[in-house]
């Protein structure tokens, strides 16, 4: 492009040929002549500003997954360049801590659904400053969020209620639950639910978050995609903005620690194999997370 440019100056302020302003410059006449015929940025410029805006959170390449789940058929070359040209990566990001946070070497990753998942609490405030709490329950392995329960003062006695909902309603009872110290994790009510239903309660380190990274880093997304996005009226207010946004999470944002699917597609994946398996005898057993499997398994190719 910059040898054409030096050959259209030639012409314009020398008079010379078109040919032998191509010649000169080494460029070939038909590049002199051609006409770039760009496609409309607008709808796709418009698209990825309107995301960005509505999801702090995203890059350019969650972007990119969402526009291929609505149909776009735009690279992620193009999607990258509309992304710097609207500024979207100067965005102001949280720094990167120098070292790695240490974790705990003695837990399992877990291997299946609900085998493991992590509770923890947020706090915010409605438009009158009154404080409210939320308390978030995530699976681990599939970063499905189970629950989010809202209100003024939460206790130990609202942290059964919930897991006794999701064991009532979904057959959902945890093998283990990591948590940190908090006093409605430690309360007698919580202790006693967890002994009933031989679930192993997991406490963090005192003053060690990195030993519930799951939960940590749900909470992170919670706050800056929901808590700071929205004006809550009411606690009802604020429980009906914060479920909406859990069916969302779940539904529609992908992971990209899933091979960007949703939590959603990631369970209803895991389900398939698991009906595969038992269907097939003496078949091993399939990890979903084993992405390359998954795709060239004898069943996923009928």
């Amino acid at each position: 492009m910059q040898n054409k440019s030096l050959a259209k100056g030639l012409v314009s302020d020398y008079r010379v040929s078109v040919r032998r302003a191509c010649s000169v410059m080494m460029v070939h006449h038909s590049m002199y002549y051609y006409k770039r015929h760009r496609r409309e940025d607008r709808p796709l410029r418009a698209r990825i500003t309107e995301i960005a805006q509505a999801r702090v959170r995203y890059g350019h390449w969650r972007i990119y997954s969402l526009f291929r789940r609505e149909g776009w058929q735009d690279n992620h070359k193009r999607v990258y360049r509309i992304y710097k040209e609207e500024g979207l990566n100067l965005r102001s990001k949280k720094p990167r801590r120098n070292r790695s946070a240490a974790t705990r070497l003695d837990r399992v990753n877990p291997n299946e659904l609900y085998q493991c998942c992590s509770m923890d609490f947020v706090s915010d405030a409605l438009f009158d400053g009154r404080k409210f709490r939320a308390l978030t329950l995530v699976d681990n392995y599939s970063r499905e969020c189970l629950a989010i329960q809202v209100g003024q003062s939460l206790t130990g006695t609202d942290v059964v209620d919930v897991l006794q909902r999701l064991k009532h309603y979904r057959g959902i009872v945890p093998q283990r639950i990591q948590t940190d110290n908090g006093s409605e994790f430690i309360s007698k009510q919580v202790d006693h639910w967890a002994y009933e239903n031989k679930v192993t309660l997991d406490y963090s380190r005192p003053g060690k978050p990195t030993d519930n990274p799951f939960v940590e880093s749900f909470n992170g997304s919670f706050r800056d995609e929901c808590l700071n996005a929205h004006w809550f009226l009411s606690l009802e207010d604020a429980a009906e903005k914060i479920e909406s946004w859990r069916i969302d999470y779940n539904e529609y944002r992908p992971h990209s620690s899933l091979n960007d699917l949703t939590p959603a597609e990631f369970i209803e994946q895991c389900e398939k194999l698991k009906n595969n398996n038992a269907a097939l005898p003496g078949a091993p057993a399939s990890d979903p997370m084993n992405f390359a499997a998954v795709e060239h398994s004898p069943a996923a190719s009928e």
